[in-house]
């Protein structure tokens, strides 16, 4: 666990959550989605309650999320951008930052960010819950998702 992480304990039973996965940079990939069905089995989302939708790259996220957001408590979004030697990495980690709140404030549907933004690809295995990686940030995106929904749902109903 990174410092200052929080330990997030929640029961999503019953919940149906679609995690959106970027295609780009394979390996990470895996990891981000491997780890974010960890973290929603953990929370006890059933997997049968569990859409996986694929899309080609991080910039294509947003428009996803925004056709599935009405039919389903909670969304996933993973991806990755490691920066390179243009402008197109602040371009495509800013549209998908700003695109995805976008979607969970218009939506009223929380979205478990999981989209690294990394100077190198060493940075993004040490965040993608491989074997050996200090953290696991598709599972953290995955809990904080369902944790959203639940604490949404108490106050509500309270």
């Amino acid at each position: 666990m990174k410092d200052g992480a929080p330990t997030l304990t929640v029961d999503g039973s019953g919940l149906r959550v679609a995690v959106v996965a970027a295609s780009w940079h394979e390996e990470v990939m895996n990891g981000l989605l491997d780890g974010a069905l960890r973290g929603l089995a953990d929370a006890r989302v059933e997997p049968a309650d569990v859409a996986v939708v694929r899309v080609p790259g991080t910039f294509e996220l947003t428009v996803a999320c925004a056709a599935l957001a009405e039919r389903f408590d909670a969304l996933v979004a993973l991806g990755v951008v490691i920066r390179g030697g243009t402008p197109h990495f602040d371009y495509v980690c800013q549209a998908a930052t700003v695109g995805l709140t976008d979607v969970a404030v218009r939506s009223h549907t929380p979205v478990g960010f999981g989209v690294l933004t990394c100077d190198d690809e060493a940075q993004a295995l040490e965040r993608a819950g491989l074997p050996g990686s200090a953290e696991d940030k598709g599972r953290e995106a995955a809990t904080a998702a369902v944790a959203t929904v639940v604490a949404l749902r108490a106050v509500a109903s309270g």
